[in-house]
């Protein structure tokens, strides 16, 4: 035995000779017939999502149709981070990548708030003053808002529609911030809830438009002493969503974005969504920060939402971070609903999963519509595994889910395929050593291989659709038919 293979075996002292042998020289598995005997007694399948199978984003509600996603569906890239760098440049910065992101299957950009808010030139758009600045009018400080100029913006969303991708607007209708003083007869005190004097004269509004005003004392929730806007109030309403250069229309119909994620929305009901999104249309997903997945599919029922996973993040976070894979059983939005699902690993408000690699090989591998951070894509993560985890996401992950075996270190599960398409297995393993497992397939007699090329093996599966697979330390690998 060379010296090379010796360290091997002292590298990997789980496997035996025999196995490193399967694993380096052989196509086929020439397991004993007691270790699948042992696999079928061991591996119980759990259905955990049981609708049609049908892919998920197949096609936007563009009036011209041109966005059509894969038979895995799409994939999100949140085109932003928390403090971009300001000085006006960050539209151009994203309209640069589109062409690359598009090649590499990202379906959909979403931006930061775009309209001119209270900090100027240094804010991140979440304290927002007037919503028909895009960086053209001479306000707060600023003609350009924190991210570039109006004509900047407009050639950025060009730009991606270019490459048949969609982009979607963060909408804060929570909270204003920047008005004028006024004497409030609600209040008995002066606030800053006069907005009539705002650059673009659209959308004015003042002490009778938000809370407390007479309607209602207070709303489902505040944020940071802002302004709470009342979205009872018919003003509000036609402003918003009702009249023909509405925000909501505005955006759409003369900007051009094609969905909306709304931030906070537990600072107003649900019905809020519901209404914006049947008078305006497009993608939309809420920012619900919460864990309890009845609360998470409640609300997006009721607002006729998508809305993103946090029950899935904060699992994914103990689950990987804590060495207990096992947590990846419990419920999610994904499961629950897997079609209001948006899932996700980190974004610009909360990155606490230390094991990123893992987390986005379960998410780009499971039902959701994914969304990927870009400080993860663009500086700290592999980008070339990540391209990889996409490809196979909008080619391979398709149909309902399975999940065949978990431990604290391994977790396996399978989609089931679907449309002819075979769908695939997915293992993950968070311990330091190259495992292996004996599992059911829905593929009889096949030849299957790794798509991400972390395994060289090529087995094929037995008349029952049973076959041994393998995967690298605290890595992943993604089995289909080798076609």
């Amino acid at each position: 035995m060379n010296s090379q293979l010796k360290n091997s075996l002292i590298k990997w002292p789980s496997l035996t000779i025999l196995s490193l042998a399967i694993t380096f020289w052989s196509c086929e598995d020439q397991s004993p017939e007691s270790d699948l005997l042992d696999a079928q007694n061991e591996i119980k399948v759990v259905d955990v999502t049981t609708h049609d199978g049908r892919p998920f984003r197949t096609q936007s509600n563009s009036a011209d149709g041109r966005f059509t996603a894969g038979p895995g569906g799409g994939v999100m890239m949140q085109g932003f981070y928390w403090d971009v760098p300001a000085g006006g440049t960050w539209w151009d910065v994203v309209e640069s990548k589109t062409a690359a992101w598009s090649s590499a299957g990202i379906g959909a950009i979403w931006l930061p708030p775009v309209s001119k808010a209270q900090n100027g030139p240094y804010s991140m758009g979440y304290d927002p003053t007037d919503y028909y600045d895009f960086g053209d009018y001479n306000q707060n400080g600023t003609v350009e808002t924190r991210f570039g100029s109006r004509l900047e913006l407009e050639a950025l969303i060009a730009s991606a529609h270019s490459e048949n991708m969609e982009v979607y607007a963060d909408i804060v209708l929570n909270h204003n911030s920047g008005g004028a003083l006024e004497t409030n007869q609600y209040t008995g005190t002066s606030t800053y809830t006069d907005y009539t004097g705002i650059a673009s004269g659209k959308f004015p509004r003042s002490q009778h438009d938000f809370h407390p005003n007479g309607i209602h004392s207070n709303d489902e929730g505040v944020f940071g002493g802002f302004a709470d806007m009342c979205h009872e109030v018919p003003n509000v309403q036609d402003w918003l969503w009702g009249r023909s250069d509405a925000v909501g229309k505005y955006y759409k119909n003369v900007m051009g974005f094609d969905g909306w994620r709304f931030d906070y929305v537990k600072g107003f009901g649900p019905w809020v969504v519901n209404t914006w999104n049947s008078n305006i249309g497009g993608f939309s997903v809420g920012e619900l920060w919460d864990s309890n997945v009845d609360y998470l599919n409640w609300w997006a029922n009721e607002a006729n939402s998508s809305v993103f996973d946090f029950a899935a993040y904060y699992k994914m976070n103990d689950a990987f971070d804590g060495n207990n894979l096992n947590l990846l059983n419990d419920d999610m939005m994904w499961k629950r609903n897997p079609y209001k699902a948006v899932t996700f690993v980190a974004n610009h408000d909360t990155d606490e999963i230390w094991n990123k690699t893992l987390a986005y090989a379960y998410i780009l591998t499971h039902e959701g519509y994914p969304c990927i951070f870009y400080q993860d894509y663009e500086a700290w993560l592999d980008k070339n595994k990540l391209n990889n985890l996409i490809w196979i996401h909008n080619n391979k992950a398709t149909g309902n889910t399975s999940i065949l075996y978990t431990d604290t270190d391994e977790y396996i599960a399978r989609r089931n395929g679907y449309g002819g398409n075979p769908g695939l297995i997915v293992y993950i393993n968070n311990s330091d050593s190259w495992v292996e497992r004996w599992v059911p397939t829905n593929w009889n007699s096949t030849q299957i291989k790794d798509f991400t090329g972390n395994s060289g093996w090529y087995p094929t599966t037995q008349s029952g659709g049973w076959v041994k697979i393998q995967c690298p330390p605290n890595g992943y690998s993604v089995w289909s038919p080798n076609i």
